[in-house]
């Protein structure tokens, strides 16, 4: 008799809560070995292929392309051993099996360690038992109610006869895993038993709770809960003027775009920032680029250079290679330079890091940029990869423009934007002349340091710009 074990969306690890499914790599019926890729998901901060810790057949699978599923979801099921016996494949319940703590024997066990999964013993887990389907036996008692969801359509929510759950379901009559949703939702004054969630089995998701609030706020009853007699208007988003009406499109904020914005308002939150500004005559270092790529071997990039730069006057500036912890009240600042630079994608900004950049030469910069950009753009960067910066780089002179007033990468201290190298008048030992001219701008924690700090720091740079010869002097 073969035992059918249930996959869950396992922890991937740096704080993340959920994922949302982009690629099934299997199908129901689909033999698969341990450690083999079965979805790949997509993260607030990567594209993750998750493998399956177990071997089998695939006997079910639990959301479709482009469902969130929080933590702890199933993801689907697998029967490991004799073929499953029953009903066509896709239609088993996940059942308990294994030993005590639901995990397949030892011979099948994954090398792959996930959190909740793999070699190492874990402890006992509750598991979730898909729900039986219940017809309501008495025709008196109402069969459904309509209830706002996320997808901006009323769904039947079944009544209390009709919601019966299995014995052994984890979250009892409320289908909901993550305490993020419960906390939410009872913040708001919200019964999460009027709900029916868009998730797999009727799981209810963040996005569902936050759906809910915006329609109760339509209708002027946002978080009244019991013994209220006001609307609590301050605790739920109200819809901007014309919201429902044709013509308005509403995009969620989930994914690397949910973690840019959360990641941005907390900055702007948190940090006192300020920034400072200069104009730099950039046409000696363009010059020894050209000089460089002239000489043979792989081409330099400017980003790289001016990273070099960079790590030359964190050197001289190691104020501006720190963060605030703010519940010790201490400024902690880092021997070591990892830079983080802004790359544009399909799926919104992100920030990759150069590891031990104060390591690197312009060489290896350059190579390292490529490398991380195309890993960005192709959506396979690891979520190691995108933290742990203690600096950062904003290129945006590729967008053709000259300023900007960047927002610091939380929780770092400062971030050095570059505008466009362009041809511009300028006055060159005594004569106007025209030069390749750049603005650099410096938006730095004021709480780090003073204006004098930051503005030796941006001078620093300004002058290894316009004389390369500078930063040899230094090094």
């Amino acid at each position: 008799m073969a035992q059918v074990l249930e996959f869950k969306l396992p922890d991937l690890g740096e704080g993340l809560t959920e994922a949302e499914i982009v690629r099934w790599l299997v199908e129901v019926g689909d033999v698969v070995a341990v450690d083999q890729p079965v979805v790949e998901v997509e993260t607030a901060k990567a594209m993750v292929d998750v493998p399956c810790p177990y071997s089998g057949v695939v006997t079910a699978r639990f959301g479709a392309e482009g469902t969130e599923l929080p933590v702890g979801a199933p993801l689907l099921t697998v029967a490991v051993g004799e073929p499953a016996e029953g009903g066509p494949a896709g239609d088993a319940a996940p059942a308990e099996s294994g030993d005590a703590h639901g995990r397949a024997p030892a011979t099948e066990g994954s090398g792959n360690v996930l959190v909740g999964y793999g070699t190492a013993e874990a402890p006992a887990r509750r598991r979730r038992v898909r729900p039986p389907q219940v017809t309501p036996a008495n025709p008196a008692v109402p069969a459904a109610s309509a209830v706002p969801t996320a997808n901006g359509q009323a769904r039947t929510a079944e009544s209390a006869a009709a919601r019966t759950r299995a014995p052994g379901a984890v979250d009892g009559p409320v289908p909901v895993i993550s305490p993020l949703v419960r906390r939410l939702a009872r913040q708001n004054g919200l019964d999460l038993r009027e709900m029916t969630g868009s998730g797999p089995e009727g799981l209810i998701l963040r996005a569902d709770v936050e759906y809910a609030l915006r329609a109760a706020a339509a209708q002027g009853r946002t978080g009244t809960a019991a013994g209220e007699t006001e609307p609590r208007t301050d605790r739920a988003s109200v819809p901007a003027p014309g919201a429902g009406s044709p013509g308005v499109t509403r995009v969620p904020l989930k994914g690397i775009r949910g973690t840019v914005a959360d990641k941005l308002s907390r900055s702007r939150t948190e940090i006192p920032d300020a920034t400072c500004w200069v104009d730099a005559d950039a046409t000696e270092l363009m010059r020894t680029r050209a000089a460089m790529n002239a000489a043979g071997g792989p081409r330099i990039s400017v980003i790289a250079l001016l990273a070099r730069i960079c790590t030359a006057a964190l050197a001289r500036f190691p104020e501006l290679n720190s963060s605030v912890d703010t519940g010790a009240r201490e400024i902690v600042r880092y021997a070591d330079v990892h830079l983080g630079f802004a790359a544009q994608t399909d799926r919104g900004l992100v920030v990759p890091v150069v590891r031990d950049a104060h390591t690197r030469d312009a060489e290896s910069l350059t190579a390292e940029f490529a490398r991380l950009t195309g890993a960005a753009r192709s959506g396979t960067l690891t979520p190691a990869e995108l933290t742990g910066g203690t600096f950062t780089l904003n290129n945006y002179g590729v967008f053709g423009v000259d300023g900007s007033t960047p927002i610091i990468n939380h929780p770092e201290a400062a971030m050095l934007g570059v505008g466009r190298i362009v041809p511009r008048p300028w006055v060159h030992e005594g004569e106007l002349a025209v030069r390749q001219v750049v603005q650099l701008s410096l938006t730095f924690d004021h709480r780090v340091c003073d204006g004098g700090t930051a503005g030796g720091f941006l001078r620093y740079v300004a002058d290894c710009v316009e004389q390369p010869a500078v930063l040899l002097r230094t090094l």
